[in-house]
């Protein structure tokens, strides 16, 4: 079976999503539904009989379309990045712009993305108020045999829907969250279902405490007299109705991070014409030529990064070290662009701060709490697949690379250098003292001893993230080091006497450091920082 083009790998995943969510959905309201009928006494009129049946399926058409409306909205909100909304200041004065006619300039990319951010998650919210108030009025409806209160009923499921749409903005569980092993669609589907009922009856508990608090405040206020559960069986099935809307919205929420996290396979099948001529266009078309911070760019660099560290697809890699050796060039480059460029904005954001060190700490310890700055540290998975993917080729580079076109390419220093220039900038910007061998350990040819060079660092002190432990931007920090620290390991074990006879001759820096400026620190800096990889010390 040929794989899917790229730019329908969304479009179908989404399509697939509506059909299954539909089905938990479906037998979850019909099983309630049928316990409810067995337990209560049948009606012997059959008039009364066929209009229990009419309204049942009434009742399910419409617990469908509301949760069709939840599923297409939390699909349009949904991306593998994260990314700040527009306030509201900035969404007014845009549409106070476009009200008087004025033509503002179009905003840079960044900003663009976070008007449509804005933009959807408003469209989210209201689509969970709406979805709510219809899906608890039908579930209530179909149990309570018409009994209830459609106005009650239906502005307590307004409610209900919203504080769950705004729980579910605030955690920013929109973002898709690739797991770490790649598991079967079913079977990643039910180790979601313990959790997914946990959190529905919960949510049930309070947002039932929330909406009788809300309509009892509107009846207040507004003086009106609406009817409301008077019998502990009305209150009792409304409260099941919640736990079943929530239900159906957990179950509809881990299946689409199934879905959209699963692999795709960005290869021609093998033994087809393109498999033996460029099996790996596809695969570096989709990381070239993929808008960034999509969902097919996501796809493609973890296809990229278990094709390089597993033993699955050998052939597909094996392509990776052909003759002229362009392909692994452009496979090395696409994938330390990411990591260049997380380099550069930490870079820039520690060169921003002002030159006096006070202020340079009064600004470090606001960094934890500041959302620009957690933003430099959004793409933490693109980082980890690119550190893991450069590695794991590297290393293997050692015994399947026939041409020898890594080394000579001059490949593995710019994955070294970058790498280390990753880790450098990043433990500087988390406020951790790196201390670098001293001067009497570097020694070069003929004895000569080496002072020890600036590093071209800011070092702050280590309380400086410390009273930020547990923090976001702490967390993404030393998870980003430590996926550096372990893909730099991977590259010295594979390597290391190699490293060791160059480290010795003094050719450790013509080999594995890039000759130009590095994109933070200094060349020096860089190979004391190998070196103390090489004696397996760095932690």
């Amino acid at each position: 079976m040929s794989p899917l083009p790229p730019e329908t790998i969304p479009r179908k995943r989404f399509l697939g999503f509506l059909i299954w969510q539909s089905i938990p959905s479906t037998l979850l309201f019909v099983s309630l539904n049928a316990l409810f009928a067995v337990c209560s006494p049948r009606p012997t009129n059959p008039t009364s009989v066929s209009s229990r049946v009419v309204a049942f399926f009434t009742s399910v058409v419409m617990f469908q379309l509301s949760q069709l409306l939840f599923s297409a909205s939390l699909s349009s909100l949904s991306t593998p990045s994260l990314s700040r909304p527009a306030s509201p200041l900035e969404l007014g004065f845009v549409l106070v712009r476009l009200a008087i006619g004025s033509q503002p300039p179009g905003p840079p990319p960044e900003g663009r993305r976070r008007m449509e951010l804005s933009l959807s998650i408003a469209a989210f919210l209201g689509a969970c108020a709406v979805s709510g108030a219809v899906s608890v009025v039908a579930v209530c409806w179909a149990l309570g045999g018409g009994s209830f209160s459609v106005k009650v009923v239906g502005f307590r499921g307004f409610a209900v829907g919203l504080f769950y749409g705004l729980f579910y903005v605030y955690k920013q569980r929109w973002i898709l969250k690739f797991p770490i092993i790649q598991r079967p669609l079913f079977f990643s589907f039910k180790m979601g279902v313990p959790s997914a009922i946990g959190i529905a009856f919960r949510l049930s508990a309070v947002a039932y405490v929330f909406s009788a608090v809300l309509l009892a405040l509107v009846r207040l206020h507004f003086k009106i007299q609406m009817p409301g559960g008077r019998l502990m069986f009305e209150r009792i099935i409304f409260f099941i109705g919640m736990f079943v809307v929530f239900l159906c919205w957990e179950l509809s929420h881990h299946l689409h991070q199934a879905l959209h996290t699963k692999r795709s396979i960005f290869a021609p099948p093998r033994g087809s014409a393109a498999a033996e001529t460029n099996p790996s266009e596809p695969l570096l078309a989709a990381l070239e030529e993929s808008s960034p911070h999509s969902l097919v760019q996501y796809l493609a660099y973890l296809d990229l990064c278990m094709l390089c560290e597993s033993n699955v697809d050998t052939w597909r890699r094996a392509a990776f070290f052909e003759e002229t050796g362009e392909t692994y060039k452009r496979v090395i480059a696409v994938c330390l662009r990411p990591l260049e460029r997380l380099a550069t904005k930490l870079t820039e954001g520690l060169e921003s701060s002002s030159v006096d060190i006070t202020l340079q700490q009064s600004n470090q310890l606001l960094l934890p709490s500041n959302g620009s700055q957690l933003e430099l540290l959004k793409d933490y998975q693109l980082y980890a697949w690119s550190a893991r993917t450069v590695a794991s080729l590297t290393a293997r580079s050692h015994s399947e690379d026939r041409f020898g076109i890594a080394q000579l390419s001059g490949s593995n220093a710019s994955v070294v250098s970058t790498l280390l220039s990753c880790l450098l900038a990043v433990e500087t910007f988390s406020g951790k003292r790196t201390h670098l061998q001293s001067s009497h350990q570097l020694v070069g040819p003929g004895g000569i001893r080496w002072a020890a060079p600036n590093t071209g660092r800011r070092d702050f002190p280590s309380s400086v993230m410390g009273k930020k432990r547990g923090s976001p931007l702490h967390s993404r920090a030393y998870a980003v080091a430590d996926v550096l620290k372990v893909s730099l390991y991977q590259i010295v074990s594979a390597f290391y006497g190699e490293m060791q006879g160059a480290a010795k001759s003094g050719l450790l820096e013509r080999d594995w450091i890039v000759s130009s400026k590095p994109i933070f620190g200094t060349r020096e800096a860089l190979l004391q920082k190998l070196r103390i990889f090489l004696d397996y010390k760095a932690s």
